[in-house]
């Protein structure tokens, strides 16, 4: 299997052991899944149906961010609890992906879980000089990290602007690097707050999703995920944290999914340009929006056309006449979807494949099963 990563800015070979260990960055529950969610959670749906076909067994975590500033915010607007947002959120979520027919990922931690482990990820980068302590909170010193950047390849510069964009607050006072972001912070008064020899306060973003793939993988992971607005600050940030306190390799390969945009712009909850997936399954067959978003190359950015569910339906009926009454399990038509997989996840190179073989009168079941399309 050949796949992009990230940091080496190239198609590489992905040869794991026979335990696959994998890390995607799961939602901010404050709000119902969009589009932009499914296409990345239907990658790595597809990512792993393949290597179980191949044999791998594949331990996926994806977490659930609890408490930080959004929902914070959001719980503040509502007028309700912080964990009962997220909590109907979630809800919602997880109906969601179970009817586009993900497969659950093995865990499915939450932030607020790992506040312990946070506490010990914190204390060991305090311990060993790459972090300090300002301003009532515990910061991150990115020039104790000479890596700092091989994530991303962004400059200097560019950093600063996707910082201060992300809420990174390059301009906070108590930083001795504009680039240092933070481990620990005090809570407002109306905000969740735990003990620590620090003072009270809450963890930084960054920090949770270190402590949760830690825990719950060990210190070096085959292959983390997100989406492509993630690999800086959120992934590079996790590295730099994660590899100076453990001193191992935090992440062997990055693949990251490109973004889904509406209007010409990434859709994005702060900017209300959002397809929300629950109202597209009220009107539409599940598989039909599965196919919609996997007619898309995974890691590149595409704009959003809800014309593109017509020719996503015909494909569905084209595959089940051609099913019908014939074998269900053709090895010619597996491999031909399984060659396509293992080129860096062409998935629009398999449906073709998949249209061609139904065009000759074949069964594709087998096919759209590895897809994860149920005929």
């Amino acid at each position: 299997m050949q796949l992009y990563d990230t940091a080496r800015q190239a198609v590489v070979p992905f040869r794991p052991g026979q335990l696959v260990t994998m890390y995607t960055c799961g939602i901010t529950p404050y709000d119902s899944a969009h589009l932009g969610h499914a296409a990345a959670y239907v990658t790595y749906d597809v990512l792993k149906r393949r290597l179980i076909d191949m044999g791998h067994r594949v331990r996926c975590v994806r977490n659930v961010t609890d408490v930080d500033d959004d929902i914070l915010r959001k719980a503040r607007e509502l007028g309700v609890h912080y964990l009962d947002l997220a909590a109907e959120e979630m809800a919602r979520f997880d109906a969601d992906m179970k009817a586009l027919g993900l497969l659950p990922p093995d865990v499915e931690p939450r932030a607020t879980s790992a506040i312990p482990d946070i506490l010990g990820l914190v204390g060991a980068a305090l311990d060993t000089g790459h972090a300090y302590r300002a301003g009532g909170g515990v910061y991150f010193d990115v020039t104790t990290f000479p890596g700092f950047g091989k994530v991303s390849h962004l400059s200097e510069e560019e950093m600063l602007v996707l910082a201060a964009e992300q809420g990174g607050n390059p301009g906070d006072p108590a930083k001795r690097h504009p680039l240092d972001f933070v481990l620990w912070q005090p809570s407002l008064p109306d905000e969740p707050a735990w003990e620590s020899r620090w003072g009270p306060g809450r963890p930084g973003w960054h920090i949770e999703c270190s402590a949760l793939a830690m825990r719950e993988l060990g210190p070096s992971v085959d292959l983390h995920g997100g989406g492509r607005d993630l690999v800086f600050p959120h992934h590079e940030c996790e590295t730099a944290q994660s590899e100076s306190v453990t001193g191992h390799q935090f992440v062997r390969h990055w693949l990251h999914v490109g973004l889904v945009g509406l209007g010409g712009q990434k859709m994005s909850k702060s900017i209300g340009n959002l397809v929300f997936l629950g109202d597209l399954l009220k009107e539409w067959e599940p598989a039909v929006v599965r196919l919609a978003i996997l007619a898309h190359r995974y890691r590149f950015d595409w704009e959003w056309d809800d014309s593109e569910l017509v020719p996503a339906a015909e494909r569905l009926e084209q595959w089940r006449l051609a099913s019908k009454g014939t074998a269900s399990r053709s090895d010619a038509t597996l491999d031909l979807v399984r060659a396509r997989l293992d080129d860096d996840l062409d998935v629009p190179g398999a449906l073709t494949a998949l249209d061609e073989r139904a065009d000759s009168g074949a069964s594709v079941a087998a096919g759209a099963a590895l897809l994860g399309v149920s005929l």
